[in-house]
């Protein structure tokens, strides 16, 4: 495969992508910013959770990063030269607004009004996600995501963001992958903060749609009454969850999977319900979700926008390996099966005909214009005396992925634009500084940024397709 095919060549679907299609690069803030005492910064359940033995590969933590609240301008420079539209970038809450309560902290804030200035100065329109993770500690001390009131403070805090920077900033982004949020933090304890209660990551789950519904609502209102023009959007992490045969038990298994990724969100967001499968599964454990009179209008608040994010899809068998359908809990079994495809350095198998079919789907299913907010891949880099790193495997992923977005398109599907993931080499939450998703390699003992192969094919694709 030539994996530096240009995407004029038209037996490459890239080609067909239009001149208005819009590029971006994307980061957060805890990966990227370090600086996790500084400017009235309270601590965040990732400082916590960084704490805990064994939590994080090699004991790393977010306290320095790639340095991103220093360096700031340099990264923006290093944005514009890559001649992209976009940058998508998260707002740290405990720096905005210390312990998640009370007004707004003018020093936490002020990073954010300089990056704004500093990417419009640069030709780079800002696209603000205002929740990737780091939830306040105190506000997990009092019951996290889990609680209801926690939906009512994010609204608050979303409103003193949107107050500074809406009149710079025209889209805007409520959540970041909710299911990271609810799964990884309250079901499976793999992320922060870490907890291990199914039932409560399914309040997690209603409490962070509700905490959307509300921040959306507020912040259209003050939208409509200022006579603005913003965009307010949310984004989801989804993959096609493929049945290894036809059996009764591997389409089960599919679709259980499809409702506690996909459905759970889009079917509120976007028709106003729960899928009625889904209560029925968990009626059958106990579990009710926690919807109060007037929750599902407010979660149902219309969207501009939905953002994809997407790594890989996966097939599913409903047995185990003896061949039964229940665990020793008595739970239906859900077990991936490996295809034999490549894999990236997460163990993730490379899928891109599943990004066309799961971008066909959603658009078919849910009829929302569609930017792929996430999408990008980690391999073992191997940088040369130099630092560079020549990233064929990165190019190949985005070459192939990017295609799937195109054909998407020439099937029907409304996707106006495209994040790569990472603009840099970060913190990779659980993975530590282990694993490298950048375009930009970063040199954690010097915090140099040497752009890679893959930030050049990017830049020459997108200036390409301009021409």
């Amino acid at each position: 495969m030539d994996t530096t095919a240009s995407p004029l060549d038209l037996a490459n679907p890239i080609a067909t992508l239009p001149p208005t299609f819009r590029w971006g690069v994307a980061t957060s803030a805890y990966q990227i910013e370090g600086a996790v005492d500084e400017g009235g910064r309270t601590r965040s359940i990732w400082d916590t959770f960084c704490e805990v033995p064994d939590a994080i590969d090699k004991g790393d933590t977010g306290e320095v990063a790639c340095d991103h609240y220093h360096r700031m301008p340099q990264d923006v420079a290093l944005i514009r030269d890559l001649g992209v539209d976009l940058y998508r970038f998260s707002v740290a809450w405990p720096r905005v607004q210390p312990r998640g309560r009370g007004p707004v902290n003018p020093e936490g804030l002020g990073f954010y009004d300089r990056l704004t200035d500093e990417l419009l100065a640069n030709g780079v329109e800002p696209w603000i996600t205002l929740y990737h993770w780091d939830l306040p500690q105190e506000l997990e001390d009092a019951g996290g995501w889990p609680h209801r009131d926690t939906a009512y403070r994010f609204a608050d805090y979303s409103m003193l963001v949107f107050d500074a920077l809406q009149d710079r900033i025209t889209t805007w982004t409520t959540l970041n992958e909710p299911w990271c949020s609810a799964m990884l933090g309250y079901a499976y304890g793999a992320h922060a903060p870490g907890r291990r209660d199914f039932a409560a990551s399914m309040h997690a789950v209603h409490h962070l749609l509700l905490g959307h519904g509300l921040a959306t609502q507020r912040m259209r209102e003050a939208s409509q009454s200022a006579g603005g023009q913003h965009t307010f959007g949310i984004t989801l992490n989804m993959g096609v969850p493929t049945p290894q045969t036809d059996s009764a038990a591997d389409l089960d298994a599919a679709r259980r999977s499809d409702a506690l990724s996909t459905r759970i969100y889009l079917d509120p967001l976007v028709h106003g319900r729960y899928p009625a499968d889904l209560v029925d599964d968990l009626a059958k454990l106990g579990i009710a979700l926690p919807v109060q009179d007037g929750d599902l209008d407010a979660i149902k608040t219309p969207l501009d926008v939905l953002g994809v994010n997407y790594y890989f899809s996966e097939t599913l068998s409903g047995v185990d390996e003896d061949g039964n359908d229940t665990d020793s809990a008595g739970l239906p079994v859900s077990r991936v099966i490996p295809t034999g495809r490549p894999i990236t350095a997460m163990g993730w198998e490379i899928v891109p005909e599943g990004f066309t079919q799961l971008l066909v789907r959603l658009y078919t299913d849910y009829r929302l214009p569609i930017y792929v907010t996430e999408n990008g891949a980690a391999f073992d880099d191997e940088p040369d005396e130099t630092g560079y790193v020549d990233d064929a495997d990165r190019v190949a992923y985005f070459d192939s992925h990017i295609g799937a977005v195109a054909l998407a398109r020439q099937q029907g599907a409304d996707i106006r634009g495209y994040f790569a993931w990472s603009l840099m080499d970060n913190f990779e939450w659980a993975y530590g500084y282990d694993k490298r998703f950048g375009i930009v390699r970063v040199d954690y003992d010097t915090q140099e940024r040497i752009p890679k192969r893959s930030a050049h094919w990017y830049r020459d694709t997108i200036k390409a397709l301009r021409s």
